[in-house]
Parts: structure tokens; sequence; C-alpha cells
């Protein structure tokens, strides 16, 4: 009996993983080609997860989407994540002055996963969606969290990596991402243009916990007509200084920081 559970509990996770903000709206038929499940049982558990508000149905064309309950589980999961909470008020800071999009992405497994972000009030930005997940590979957020890793969790997530390109500029050649990642390794930031949307750019740095495990990145980005050389500039300096002061609230104490941008 416990072991029939544990596999309808599988079935219902596999299912659920089936939607995406691109993908939000599913029937059967679809999710039983996805997850392999035969329809019969596709159909019962999710006739049963919407019986729970995990799923609704649309009347009309009888697909599925994602359901209210799993946004309360979401908002309590967000409450109660220590990173969102410290960062927040430096996040804040960081829109002041930067007037550009703030992002927070946090490690999802071999993605990276926007937990916050403040958007820009000027008329053209960038919006980057809270719950978001993203590739590691392209975009300035996911090249410094790669760059972070233990060497070994870096190279399984290169060599499991489908380099699909998402613009011309973006790094489809594992050689030349692991030369990129040496880089930004030793400037302690990276860098962004055009790799994962057209015409945007961004800057990200690290945030360190108190053991020194990256844990997330923090994020400007714009359209990359504002990001001059004289503005890119000074947005590292930005970046990397409230990434540190993060770090440090969360109990970081290490030196994987330049040292020349402290305090500044």
């Amino acid at each position: 009996m416990k072991i029939e559970k544990i596999q309808t509990l599988d079935r219902a996770f596999q299912i659920l993983d089936c939607f995406s903000l691109e993908d939000y709206e599913l029937g059967v038929r679809e999710v039983a080609r996805i997850t392999n499940l035969p329809s019969s049982v596709c159909g019962r558990l999710m006739a049963g997860m919407k019986n729970w508000g995990v799923l609704v149905q649309n009347n009309v064309t009888k697909a599925y989407s994602i359901g209210p309950k799993p946004l309360r589980w979401a908002e309590i999961y967000s409450a109660n994540l220590d990173i969102r909470n410290v960062a927040f008020p430096f996040i804040n800071e960081l829109l002041l002055r930067s007037k550009e999009t703030i992002s927070l992405y946090i490690l999802d497994n071999d993605e990276r996963l926007c937990i916050e972000r403040m958007e820009s009030a000027q008329n053209v930005r960038i919006v980057a969606r809270i719950g978001r997940r993203l590739p590691l590979f392209a975009g300035s957020a996911g090249k410094v969290l790669l760059a972070f890793l233990p060497y070994q969790r870096q190279e399984e997530i290169i060599q499991k990596t489908e380099f699909k390109p998402f613009t011309d500029h973006t790094i489809t050649d594992p050689q030349e991402l692991r030369k990129e990642l040496k880089k930004i390794m030793k400037q302690g930031y990276a860098y962004s243009n055009g790799e994962w949307v057209s015409d945007a750019a961004g800057v990200a740095a690290p945030i360190f916990d108190h053991k020194g495990n990256v844990i997330a990145a923090i994020t400007i980005s714009g359209p990359s007509n504002r990001f001059t050389p004289d503005a890119v500039n000074t947005h590292i300096l930005n970046v990397l200084k409230f990434a540190e002061l993060i770090s440090h609230e969360l109990g970081y104490i290490g030196t994987d920081y330049p040292q020349q941008n402290q305090h500044q």
C-alpha cells in the first residue's frame, strides 16, 4: 500500500512539472504524452488535483492549468525564504541607484529561479517574472551562479545542458562557456549582452551563505542601449557592493569579492 501511495505521489508531481509559463494550460492527452503515463492515469490524477484546488479546468476546452492552492504554498515558502527577506531592502536601494530592473535568482536544480524583482520605472525596461526558471548558460545571473559552483557540480551541469541558442549572442560552445566562467571567477561578476533576450544587457554578482556557498545572484538589467561603458562600470561597482552586503547579512566572511570594489 505504501509503495502504491508513493507511486501515485510521484506521478502527481510528474504531471505538475509539465506546466510552465509557456505551457500553462494542458489537456490530459498532452500530459500523458509528456510523462509517458497512461491517459487514464493522468485523467484520474488531474481530476483529483482539481478537487483539491491544485489544478483548475477550463470549462470550454477541458484543459487544465495550475490552481490557487500552489499560490498559497508559494506565499508560505517566500515568506520563510531568508535570503529574500534579507535582500529586499538592498534590492530597493539598488533600484534607486541604478534606475534599472533588479532581480534576485536562486539555484533550482540545474536552472535559476527568479524569487524577487523590482522593475525600473523607465518606459523601456526589462521585465523578469517572479517564479520564472531560466538556464544557467545564458545571461549574467545564470553564468555567475554557474561560475561559483564547485567544479564537479559545474561540470555535471555543463555536460547535461542542451545548448539551445536564444539569440545570436548565446554561448552554445561548452569550451567557450568554460572560458567565460573562469573569467567570471577571476573578476567576481558576470556581464551579458543579448544572450537570452535580444537588445537586453545585465550585470550580476554572486551571493554567498555563511559556509561560503553560492546560493543566489543579484542582477541589474535593462535595454542594451542604456548599458554604455560608463553605465556598465557603475552597475558593476554597485552590484558587487550590494551582493557583498547581502552575503555579509547571511553570515558570509570570505574574500571572493574583488578587493578594489569593497567599501565604495
